[in-house]
């Protein structure tokens, strides 16, 4: 019985591995390529296995796109979560709310290209319907640590906090497009260089040429 089960374990492992394997390069795929001109076929020759035998893994593209934007989000909103639960105030939990940020992008730099580039796309399926609600949680996470901020006095009282969220929103993720996490430059440098110019600004005060 012992051995029995020691070997349903076993190959439960390796079957576990692999569709991690097979999730893999989907996500690079479908960053590199698009969502919609990857095929079943290019996933299965990736990994160097016919395309019937994707199948025992997954029953469709769409399905394997779902477990990685799944697995992501759950993730990176479960640190997000974390970081609001401890009560840092507004500026510092907007620091490591960026900072989260660019540690995801350095550590899954596809799967948030597949979502800044297929999402809109992804979210007229209904499986994919978690996508509008976790940018509304995104919008909500972001609106709130700013309100706070200007209740508190940390942020300016001008501060047009639906135009900072978007501005945020957008100069965070577009930097998939660019940083290389094989680079000189880590996802704390990044993230500390940006939110240097987000809450210092660029100017030395000085206003000579």
């Amino acid at each position: 019985m012992g051995t029995r089960t020691a070997r349903k374990r076993q190959a439960g492992g390796t079957a576990s591995g692999r569709r991690a394997e097979l999730l893999a390069l989907a996500a690079r795929l479908f960053a590199e390529r698009g969502y919609v001109s990857t095929t079943v076929r290019d996933i299965a020759d990736a990994a160097g296995i016919l395309s019937g035998s994707l199948y025992h893994h997954f029953d469709s593209k769409e399905s394997m796109a779902d477990e990685i934007l799944r697995g992501f989000l759950d993730e990176l909103f479960g640190t997000y979560a974390e970081i609001v639960a401890a009560g840092l105030g507004p500026r510092r939990t907007l620091e490591a709310v960026v900072t989260a940020s660019f540690r995801s992008i350095h550590d899954h730099p596809a799967e948030v290209a597949i979502y800044q580039n297929e999402a809109k796309h992804l979210a007229q399926f209904d499986r994919f319907d978690y996508l509008e609600r976790r940018n509304a949680e995104f919008r909500r996470l972001w609106n709130t640590i700013l309100t706070d901020g200007v209740r508190d006095g940390v942020f300016r009282a001008d501060l047009d906090v639906e135009l900072v969220y978007r501005f945020i929103r957008d100069t965070v993720w577009v930097a998939v497009r660019w940083y290389n996490p094989g680079g000189t430059l880590s996802a704390d440098d990044v993230a500390k260089q940006y939110l240097a110019i987000l809450l210092d600004g660029i100017a030395t005060g000085s206003r000579s040429t």
